[in-house]
């Protein structure tokens, strides 16, 4: 292993140490769905307007984290974003998140010790939504040394129908991904 720093650094109160950025056209839209979805607070004194009123920033919090969405430029690429949440209840999540228009991609599907799924919203972000049990975890499977074995090994070796399914499921939705901007053609 290499010598990697083990404290935390300083950030303001609400921020961690990531804090996605999500670039997105109606971002006043996506905040409301991200709001509606998983019960965000919009910090409205965080807020920032362009003169024209597209949004600049804002600042969400959801759980301990904190994410911050802004409106795409008309001269920006898009930038899908792909975000990972942790919740109390997946199918509740699901079903506000279609209820607000968007498209289940992975069903809830047990992965890991934590129940998994993934939704496309109408903005075209992909996020992957998780509950997670403590009592379920397994002590060191994540951080344990992988054997000589084990590191020359792909991941097909240890595969199974759920991480076939979530594989697929992901590879399908990366190739629906298209521009908002480009409409049907794009």
């Amino acid at each position: 292993m290499t010598d990697q720093p083990t404290s935390v650094p300083a950030a303001p109160a609400g921020s961690n140490t990531v804090n996605p950025f999500i670039m997105t056209d109606d971002a006043a839209g996506l905040i409301a769905f991200v709001v509606g979805v998983f019960g965000a607070i919009d910090v409205p004194e965080a807020r920032t307007l362009e003169a024209d009123g597209l949004i600049l920033h804002s600042e969400l919090l959801i759980g301990d984290s904190m994410i911050t969405i802004a409106d795409r430029q008309t001269d920006w690429p898009y930038t899908p974003a792909f975000t990972r949440v942790y919740v109390d209840d997946v199918p509740a999540t699901l079903e506000r998140a279609v209820g607000l228009g968007a498209r289940i991609v992975t069903e809830p599907t047990d992965f890991w010790g934590d129940v998994f799924s993934r939704f496309a919203d109408p903005f075209g972000n992909l996020w992957w939504v998780y509950s997670h049990t403590p009592a379920d975890d397994a002590a060191g499977e994540w951080g344990a040394e992988p054997d000589a074995e084990q590191e020359d090994a792909s991941w097909e070796s240890f595969t199974s129908p759920e991480l076939e399914y979530i594989h697929s499921t992901l590879i399908d939705a990366m190739r629906a991904l298209k521009d908002p901007r480009a409409g049907s053609e794009g």
